[in-house]
């Protein structure tokens, strides 16, 4: 199973997200979607503006309560255009704040996607700015889970919890204002019954932060399982390896499950919390409130007044605990994201200028020296010049470096040592994107994507017209095929499409056929067909060869029989080369391997 992230096993000990590391989590956002401050400013001073109406709204209560209290009976009439008065502007400053809440929430709804989809392009972007070593070491599952799940909690987080706190805020700090305003005794009195809740708050903020990270990283190792497991179903079941992979799953399930419910059980609790305190605030400001009016201190209208701003003063607590749990996870995710992000890249090679030109087909190795792990070298010191338009088979047991050495050829890794050269020009010196125009591929895993067949022939080559479709489909022998389908080339290939492996592997000739590229690599093009359709699939390539220089990886040696020159490869090394002919009359390994192919099993 390839390397993910660390799981948390049930019971382990987590070590907490730091404030420093949560404070640079939310820094790197901050920075990374700078362009959208401006946006996000904006939205919030609207949502201060429309926190303010509303902190406005009660002391209103306050005038138009006195105003009826004067006028109950034997206190004298009441006064209804004052009444009137207080009832307009109140609509006045619950409609305005209501207008801007409405554009407030259109602005943050409108970032948050911008920002989501800005990320996601961003992990594609980077994706194809990684070597190829960072995917043997991550699963694919981790990195999809990195650009959905994480993604998706920071965009929700932004749109639904960032004005929230704004708004939260200002309602706790204006609604505090207003109380010491109206009576400063009151006021103490619904402080103190809101310090146990904010103490209690901020303690389980902290024990469920950690509880967040190991629930992001949960889920990015268990989408990395599935895909893993998704992918291989076939060999699960020959293997009747379903008890252990299932076993797998539900220790993987598990960790999830106890990070989960941890901090949903922990964050949850802030809610029910919240409202016990506010509704002990309601009950201290009743009882004092009253003593308070009886004793003349304040007005009836006061105590009306003070029922809503306690209210307000104690709801931004609750908002507060609400926000926190997506806010946390968002601060996680953030951290996976920009854990990604800070992977180490493909060199810059914007400065390299040097260009290929029109490729004749020359390939040389010069004293090449490679290993994955630089400390266990794979290809020690290899030489070899091949001509152009000749067909170089490379041949030797599994493990010996023959895919490693196509893979170093298309500069999908680095080398340690040496030189490889096209047309004598280093490929170093040129643009690995230039390296990768000049190769036509057709691998032993063949790879369709959802679209027509057309499509598929005609990958990333826009200007290629239908009459070269049909062309390279007729060269490899698959146009009769393809018109038996329901609706020919436009036929859509997915999932369901019951292709055989020697269809899908003459689709991907006709693909390389319309690269057009002087220099083509077969990579076990015929490992997974039949006999017969072997014969079909190596007159395709017999035909896609023609006037290229093609570098041919086989097991299957009768395949290869007609190559100009044979590499014979052991544990990195070039230990024979030479036609088909030569080589069987040197009697070496290569010979060895030949004739193992053909004697009976014992």
């Amino acid at each position: 199973m390839r390397r993910g992230f660390r799981q948390v096993r049930p019971g382990e000990k987590v070590e907490p997200l730091s404030v420093t590391n949560l404070k640079v989590a939310l820094k790197r956002l901050i920075e990374y979607n700078r362009r959208y401050l401006p946006a996000i400013v904006t939205a919030l001073i609207i949502a201060i503006l429309a926190a303010a109406f509303r902190i406005a709204g009660p002391n209103q209560l306050k005038i138009m309560a006195d105003e009826i209290a004067l006028g109950l009976p034997g206190a004298g009439g009441i006064d209804f255009p004052s009444i009137r008065r207080v009832a307009l502007i109140l609509a006045l400053l619950y409609g305005a704040g209501g207008v801007l809440s409405f554009l407030e929430n259109f602005i943050m709804a409108t970032v948050s996607a911008r920002i989501s989809q800005r990320m996601r392009s961003g992990v594609v972007d980077k994706l194809n700015k990684l070597p190829f070593k960072y995917f043997d070491q991550v699963s694919y599952g981790d990195v999809l889970s990195r650009m959905s799940n994480d993604v998706d909690a920071i965009g929700h987080s932004l749109n639904q919890n960032l004005d929230n706190l704004i708004v939260a805020a200002t309602m706790f700090v204006g609604s505090l204002v207003m109380m010491f305003y109206n009576s400063w005794i009151l006021a103490l009195v619904a402080v103190v019954s809101s310090v146990l809740g904010i103490f209690i708050m901020t303690r389980i903020m902290g024990r469920s932060q950690k509880y967040f990270i190991a629930q992001q990283e949960g889920l990015g190792s268990i989408n990395g399982h599935i895909e893993e497991i998704y992918s291989g179903h076939q060999v699960v079941k020959a293997y009747n390896a379903g008890r252990e992979v299932k076993a797998t799953f539900e220790g993987m399930n598990e960790s999830l499950y106890e990070s989960a419910w941890k901090s949903q059980f922990l964050s949850g609790m802030m809610m029910p919390l919240m409202h016990f305190v506010g509704n002990f605030g309601y009950v201290a400001v009743s009882v004092v409130g009253a003593v308070l009016v009886v004793r003349g201190v304040i007005s009836f209208g006061v105590i009306v007044a003070f029922m809503m701003y306690v209210r307000q003063f104690t709801q931004p607590l609750s908002q507060v605990a609400q926000s926190m749990q997506p806010l946390q996870r968002a601060a996680a995710a953030s951290g996976r994201v920009f854990e990604f992000f800070d992977e180490e890249e493909l060199m810059d090679e914007s400065h390299k200028y040097r260009s290929l030109g029109e490729v004749a087909g020359d390939v040389s190795f010069v004293n090449v020296r490679f290993g994955y792990d630089k400390a266990k070298p794979i290809i020690h010191d290899f030489s070899a010049e091949f001509k152009a338009g000749q067909k170089v088979a490379i041949v030797g047991p599994t493990g010996a470096g023959k895919t490693t050495l196509v893979n170093l050829l298309m500069r999908f890794y680095e080398i340690d040592g040496g030189e490889i050269k096209i047309d004598g020009i280093p490929i170093s010196q040129v643009p690995r994107e230039e390296v990768h125009d000049q190769f036509g591929m057709v691998l032993q895993d063949t790879w369709l994507f959802e679209g027509s067949v057309a499509d598929n022939i005609r990958y990333s080559k826009t200007e290629v017209s239908d009459e070269q479709i049909i062309q390279a489909a007729k060269a490899v022998g698959l146009h009769h095929f393809i018109q038996t389908l329901p609706q020919g080339y436009d036929t859509i290939l997915d999932e369901s499409s019951s292709l055989s492996a020697g269809q899908k592997q003459l689709i991907t000739i006709a693909r390389a056929m319309i690269e057009d590229a002087p220099l083509l690599i077969l990579d076990e093009a015929t490992s997974s067909v039949d006999t017969r359709t072997e014969q079909i699939v190596q007159r395709a390539m017999d035909r896609l060869s023609e006037g290229r220089t093609s570098f041919v990886i086989a097991h299957r040696l009768s395949t290869i029989k007609n190559a100009d020159i044979i590499l014979v490869m052991k544990d990195g090394d070039i230990i024979e080369q030479g036609n088909h002919e030569q080589l069987l009359a040197q009697d070496g390994f290569y010979a060895e391997l030949y004739n193992s192919q053909f004697e009976p099993v014992a």
